[in-house]
């Protein structure tokens, strides 16, 4: 059965092949010229195309290696000054490489599916059954998501592969094997130094369960002396990664290089688009104020305003403070702390663990600096975990769910994808709906959705109202010349209320619910 989802749902991404390409599309392709055609000395150096190279080493190698399989397909398509170079032979070859790329997201599923069927953390009849049992409602909920189908088989990016090694490395600590776990983590880091937020869980619940204690079944969990042993050991395998990826590059003194590519703190606060997080409300509210104190006579607009940027560029907010990275560091932080402290202080459940992952997720996506909206699958894959076995996580799932997918939108703007993204959006989240009701047996009110309360799905249905204006009612009034913005503004300030209300209510239930009740509600 796992294999015949996992070869229905390739069929679909070959289906997408001539859709739309972003210029993630052409970065890739740059990528791998660079990595083709270049000493591993110039990789870091090289700025014929403004897309320079600017993921870890790691991923530089992988590109590498693609681009080997890539000169059989179009040799042209390695060439350096052939920017924006998009012969037949290079889109399929690159569409391939992710589809073909996508089987590794397929094998971090299954191996997530495979723990939570043998571990027994949930007790339903429901495990043995077929199509509606926990694992294989979770093998459609990951294969299927309609994120990845849409930023990576559409919009162009690698994200199905680096989310498959999250995957693995979250079956690891399931299945307790903290090494590996660290190993596979390590792996990830080093191809997209995005995963840098969800690190702290990762040292917290490595330190506290595999440094510090010993869990013996049956019996309450047993201190023990602080191993050095093993803290070596988990030391030796991290560092041994990272020596492997950035190893030439220390040798040729590009160290510096590389982090600035790594880390450029001079793009804007937000993305053009911006992300449904915290910063598109604060912004709304510096935009509104401004229109207030303008129609009143003040003279508030400064020449350098301006609150997205994916470029490198100035920005100040006209009438709320400026933000600079140092803040949105100790926001993100504190927003962290929290979850962090409960995964030290409740050790031995591995599943506190993929909880924490989530919430370190939702912090960075809440208040870091320059976040992309496509980091809400950083929140949405590993909460896909949770989903099939508490309701509450299910719950907080169908939201984040249905609200983060319709925030990627704005990343598919032409009329060819626009029935393409709906179809996808509505088939994901009514399988969702219908199947996650169904495990938990639950019978919904007539007037809300399953799962939701009326507050919830009165918001749900509000996409409706807000994805007409936005593609008819806004060029039917006429002031698209006028308010161009306005239809991204609202899906952003829309998306992010509701991203804000279900962190806070997933951070409220993490928090507030003790390990008796919830092994007693998980059965």
């Amino acid at each position: 059965m796992f294999w015949s989802i996992v070869g229905l749902i390739s069929c679909v991404k070959l289906l997408l092949i001539p859709a739309y390409r972003s210029t993630d599309f052409e970065v890739h392709r740059n990528w791998l010229a660079i990595t083709h055609s270049l000493p591993i000395s110039k990789w870091y150096y090289e700025a014929t195309s403004e897309w320079t190279l600017d993921y870890p080493p790691l991923f530089a190698w992988f590109e590498f290696f693609l681009s080997h399989v890539a000169k059989y397909f179009d040799p042209q398509m390695l060439v350096i000054k052939n920017i924006n170079y998009a012969s037949s032979e290079t889109i399929i070859f690159q569409r391939l490489s992710v589809i073909i790329t996508d089987l590794v997201f397929a094998y971090g599923t299954r191996e997530c599916c495979l723990y939570l069927s043998g571990s027994g953390v949930r007790k339903s009849s429901k495990w043995g059954s077929r199509w509606g049992s926990p694992a294989a409602i979770l093998q459609v909920l990951l294969l299927g998501n309609a994120g990845l189908l849409l930023v990576d088989h559409i919009h162009f990016q690698y994200n199905g592969f680096l989310f498959g090694l999250l995957l693995i490395s979250i079956a690891r600590v399931l299945q307790g094997r903290c090494v590996s776990a660290a190993f596979w983590f390590s792996v990830l880091l080093n191809l997209k130094h995005i995963y840098m937020y969800i690190a702290p869980a990762y040292f917290i619940y490595l330190l506290r369960n595999y440094c510090f204690l010993v869990v013996q079944p049956g019996m309450a969990v047993q201190w023990k002396s602080f191993s050095t042993a093993r803290i070596a050991k988990l030391g030796a395998v991290v560092c041994g990664v990272f020596v492997v990826s950035f190893g030439p590059f220390i040798y040729f003194n590009q160290l510096g290089q590389v982090f600035s590519r790594l880390f450029p703190f001079k793009r804007g606060l937000c993305h053009a688009y911006w992300a449904p997080n915290f910063w598109a409300i604060y912004n709304t509210i510096d935009k509104i104020a401004t229109a207030i104190a303008s129609h009143l006579g003040f003279n508030v607009i400064s020449e350098k305003a301006s609150m997205t940027g994916g470029l490198v560029q100035e920005f100040q907010h006209n009438i709320l403070p400026s933000i600079e990275p140092k803040t949105t560091f100790l926001l993100t932080v504190l927003a962290m702390t929290p979850a962090l402290v409960k995964l030290w202080r409740c050790p031995g459940n591995p599943l506190h663990f993929v909880r924490c992952v989530v919430l370190c997720a939702c912090g960075s996506f809440m208040f870091g600096w320059h976040v992309h909206e496509k980091a809400v699958l950083l929140i949405i894959i590993p909460l896909s975990v949770m989903a099939v076995v508490w309701k509450k996580e299910a719950q907080v799932y169908l939201m984040f769910v249905t609200v983060g997918h319709y925030s990627l939108f704005p990343l598919l703007f032409t009329s060819f994808e626009l029935p393409i993204k709906v179809l996808l959006l509505v088939i994901h989240s009514s399988y969702a709906f219908v199947n996650l009701s169904n495990l938990f047996d639950l019978k919904h009110d007539t007037f809300t959705l399953p799962l939701l309360t009326i507050f919830e799905s009165l918001y749900i249905l509000g996409l409706i109202p807000l994805f007409l204006y936005e593609n008819i009612f806004h060029s039917w009034l006429g002031i698209n010349n006028k308010l161009p913005f306005l239809p991204l503004m609202l899906t952003s300030i829309y998306c992010a209320l509701g991203v804000t209300y279900s962190w806070l209510k997933y951070y409220w239930h993490f928090l507030t619910t003790s390990e008796v009740n919830h092994k007693r509600k998980a059965h």
